[in-house]
């Protein structure tokens, strides 16, 4: 079977099938649901906190390194 005939009938197969297929409802993935509300929560946290202060104390270890 010659390779550009092969992949012809796979296409038309393809196209049969999504024919076929009952319609998908589109709705935003979970993930990118939470991603989008953490963003929004966290922009309001840093916009409702009062001005920086300094802090005395040395600043944590971190358990990873950076990636900087």
């Amino acid at each position: 079977m010659h390779s550009d005939l092969h992949l012809r009938l796979h296409h038309d197969r393809a196209a049969d099938l999504r024919r076929a297929a009952p319609p998908r409802q589109r709705r935003p993935q979970l993930r990118t649901q939470l991603g989008w509300t953490l963003v929004e929560l966290g922009l309001r946290l840093v916009s409702s906190s009062g001005p920086r202060r300094p802090c005395s104390a040395p600043a944590a270890p971190r358990p990873f390194p950076s990636a900087s």
